[in-house]
Parts: C-alpha cells; structure tokens; sequence
C-alpha cells in the first residue's frame, strides 16, 4: 500500500484538491443559477427563441459558449455522484443547455423524481423564489 502512496500520492492529493473546489464552487454557482431561472423554465425548454435578429458570429458564439458551458455542468454533475456535491441537480442543468436527440426525455425522467422536484424547489425557497413549474405528465 506504501508503494502505491508513494507512487500515485500526488494524484490522489490531486483529486482531493478539485474535488474540494468543485464541492464548493457548486454550492456557490448551482444555486445561483437556479434562483436566476424562471419558475416554467423546465415548461418551456422545447422551445427555442427565434434569432432572426441577431448576427450570424454573435450566434454561433452564443451557442459554443452555451454547449460550453452545458458539457462543463453535465461532466462536474456526473463527477458529482461520485464525489461530493450537487450531482444531479448539476445534471440537469447540464442537460437543459444542450441539444441532443432524447433531451426532453431525460429531463422529463430526472424531474419527474419527486426529490429531485423538492430539492430544486427547496433551493428556490431557500432565495425567496417562487417553487418551478413542472408537467405532470409521464416520462
């Protein structure tokens, strides 16, 4: 066991570091970003703004910048389950920033949980927000 210490202690110590900072960034930044949605927002995340009016550049660096940051959320979610923090809340909002085939099924099957509905309801009551909207309909 030494010998692995020895040999791996700096990844490990590693690992330590970021989990400690992804922990707390998490319970800085999952929070504001839920206080700061609106209350239908997982009502309406099928329907896409029309961006007739905007430029073409300011576009396409809207939606990198989007993705972007949808990937960063979805990988330190799934990171999460594992190690501390707010995994799947983080999932989820992972996922509503992202295109794929199947998105809506897969937020419609982690909202409808009834303790991922409180937890993120118990997070807007926690800023004095009004609680989200969600169908009730099956996944």
């Amino acid at each position: 066991m030494q010998i692995f210490f020895d040999k791996y202690g700096h990844i490990i110590t590693l690992l330590g570091i970021v989990s400690t900072i992804t922990f707390f960034l998490s319970l800085l930044i999952i929070p504001w970003i839920i206080y700061k949605l609106d209350d239908n927002f997982f009502l309406h995340l099928h329907e896409h703004k029309k961006m007739e009016d905007q430029h073409p550049v300011m576009f396409i660096l809207l939606r990198i910048l989007r993705y972007s940051f949808g990937a960063i959320l979805l990988c330190a979610g799934i990171l999460m389950i594992f190690l501390p923090g707010q995994g799947l809340l983080t999932i989820i909002l992972g996922i509503s920033l992202l295109d794929f085939p199947g998105k809506q099924r897969a937020i419609a099957g982690l909202l409808h949980l009834h303790p991922v509905q409180n937890a993120l309801n118990w997070v807007r009551e926690k800023g004095g927000k009004s609680p989200f909207l969600f169908t009730d309909s099956e996944p």
